[in-house]
């Protein structure tokens, strides 16, 4: 070997174990793909090299260390379809010595999370492959077993909608929560939230959605499986899993250190591209958090010219030197604005903000936020207003820069907006339609029909979001939200304490806000109270249903408001507690599918109809 490529094996092999050191600790350096292709970059100039045939290690201190009775190890990946052509080859090429026919293979997400193994008496982490540890105290902290113990192998993840709704201002990513509940004796308290609710799940690969098919479709129909299988998972993935079935073949094929032959991961890997940073451009949102926004030299990615990138949060360009003049390499798999895959070329010096851009209030860190503490910032304000009218969802015409118009010229609150007439918006220069369609607006917004949850969710309470809000008035009626205490609330599942202090604290800052709103009279749908609902006499009452596909007789919210005044328990998605879907027109067959192999009892709109109009 040339003591060039000596020197490059080195910095790669070096560079690798850096990377793969961050990811297990939960806090990933660079993507998967750029990964993969560091990876193939030494396998190119060392095919034999050992860290090529290694599981990458995972290490948890005081933890007991646990031997796999079958070793746990990675996955081959494809990132085309040709190297998924290439793996179905050799298949079938074994499977025709053995005079195996019909090959079929089964494909499921890949999840993005913590691998470990369950027999229902030991938990264990996947370790090196051959060696894991003991984490069985994540069941005793609140880690939902999906499906119940015993299930085999699978990954601990965090719920995806939950974790976009709740945790995104706090994690940058669900599995650098999930390590840290695995790791720690001491869970943060936004993790002990999120296990209380049950977000947390170890999902085994035996419970996910699948797809059987022979070699010819899975190669044809790849990115079409790929897309129906995406879809229908509320977990943090990074591609699908594509394994054979006989299990003769199985054994057959075998192997290597580091990977099963008869398994093959495929990930769709976005374009990317080498840029430099020109400047960082802070942005506020409603609660305070003062987020980044890397401005870039202009690159084609994906069909697009990008001159914007995401970074996430402060602590991201502290810890990774991102500034101006930093060269970076950023990827685009569908995302508006991409995002940072690597950073080439550190910045020579990072400036970190230490006062707001909007108020020029003293800023704090929170985890690895910044967070401006002024709630009249002109910038939170301008958030909270457009966020009010975007979550009610009855009324157009306030948008960004007609909002900014209003805070500007002092309409800081509700309260203020919802005085102007149309001789108000035109003495703030807006012009004489624009000031006859917003005027139009507000009274639209009090008297077209919307949910009260919708109406209570957008006054944008700390940890009280739209699902939240639903449940919180299948407790309490709208009117005494401004009452409600903690130690009533704190009862009510999926409301801990953290929650419910978080709640109660945040409708107390506001309650002058919600009683001068109330007094509006909004056109409000109610939720049930759940008293209400016990003595109702129903074919769904306590059942849970599912609503999919475009409705004939109502909206689907119109048939969900329905369905719940009947005392049916309402979900977004089929769960092992769904007992009906309920399928408008344009629903996918692989849908119905998935309800079905759940037990889940699928029927039309009007079957569901002639059901709820039996007397």
């Amino acid at each position: 070997m040339k003591k060039s490529d000596e020197k490059k094996v080195k910095e790669l092999v070096k560079t690798l174990e850096k990377h793969n050191e961050g990811y297990r600790r939960g806090m990933p350096t660079i993507s998967d793909a750029r990964y993969d292709e560091l990876t193939e970059e030494l396998r190119q100039i060392v095919p034999e090299h050992p860290f090529l045939g290694n599981v990458e290690p995972e290490s948890f201190s005081n933890k007991v260390e646990i031997r796999h009775p079958k070793p746990m190890l990675s996955t081959e990946k494809a990132y085309t379809v040709d190297e998924l052509e290439r793996f179905v080859s050799r298949v079938e090429k074994e499977a025709k010595v053995l005079g195996i026919k019909d090959i079929e293979y089964r494909i499921t997400p890949k999840l993005d999370g913590l691998a470990a193994r369950d027999d229902g008496k030991i938990f264990a982490t996947r370790g090196n492959g051959e060696v894991g540890y003991e984490i069985s105290s994540a069941f005793a902290k609140g880690v939902i077993a999906v499906g119940g113990r015993g299930l085999g192998v699978g990954e601990i993840v965090c719920s995806q909608n939950y974790f976009n709704e709740h945790l995104s201002d706090v994690f940058e990513h669900p599995r650098n929560m999930v390590v840290g509940i695995v790791t720690s004796d001491n869970v943060n308290e936004a993790s002990k939230q999120a296990l209380q609710d049950e977000a947390i799940r170890f999902v085994p690969y035996s419970t996910l959605a699948k797809k059987v098919v022979n070699g010819e479709e899975l190669v044809r129909d790849l990115w079409k499986i790929f897309d129906e299988l995406w879809e229908q998972a509320d977990y943090p993935l990074d591609g699908m899993v594509a394994e054979v079935t006989n299990t003769e073949l199985q054994d057959t094929l075998g192997a290597t250190a580091h990977h099963y032959r008869w398994q093959i991961a495929i990930k769709k890997k976005g374009e990317s591209a080498v840029t430099t940073v020109k400047e960082i451009r802070w942005q506020v949102g409603r609660m305070g958090a003062v987020t980044p926004v890397m401005e870039v030299d202009p690159v084609p990615v994906s069909g697009a010219t990008i001159s914007n990138v995401t970074a996430h949060n402060a602590g991201m360009l502290r810890d990774h030197s991102i500034g101006k003049g930093a060269v970076i390499r950023i990827i685009r798999s569908g995302e508006v604005i991409p995002k940072l895959e690597e950073v080439i070329k550190p910045a020579d010096s990072v400036e970190l903000l230490t006062h707001c851009p909007s108020c020029n209030a003293e800023l704090y860190w929170s985890n690895d936020f910044l967070k401006c503490p002024d709630f009249s910032c002109p910038a939170r304000v301008e958030q909270r207003l457009e966020y009010w009218f975007k979550t009610l969802g009855n009324a157009d015409w306030f948008g960004k820069k007609t909002i900014a118009r209003l805070v500007k010229a002092g309409r800081k609150t509700l309260e203020s907006v919802y005085e102007m007439g149309e001789e108000d918006f035109v003495k703030l220069d807006f012009g004489p339609i624009q000031s006859s369609n917003l005027a139009e607006a507000i009274y639209i917004s009090r008297t077209k029909e919307t949910d009260d949850w919708r109406f209570l969710a957008a006054f944008g309470i700390p940890d009280l979001g739209k699902a939240d809000s639903r449940k919180f008035l299948g407790h309490f009626k709208l009117e005494n939200v401004v009452d409600v205490k903690q130690e009533d609330l704190v009862d009510i599942h999926g409301f801990g304490d953290l929650t419910s202090h978080s709640v109660t604290k945040g409708i107390g800052a506001i309650k002058e806000t919600i009683l001068h709103m109330l007094a509006k009279n909004f056109n409000l749908r109610r939720t049930p109270l759940e008293s209400d609902t016990q003595d109702i006499s129903s074919p769904i009452v306590g059942k849970g249903i599912v609503f999919t596909g475009k409705m004939e007789q109502g909206s689907r919210e119109d048939m969900q408001a329905m369905a719940r005044k009947m005392g049916a328990k309402v979900q977004t998605s089929v769960t092992g507690k769904t007992n009906f879907l309920v399928c408008g027109s344009n629903v996918g067959a692989k849908k119905m599918e998935k309800a079905r192999a759940k037990g889940v009892e699928t029927m039309t709109e009007s079957e569901f109809m002639g059901i709820v109009s039996e007397d």
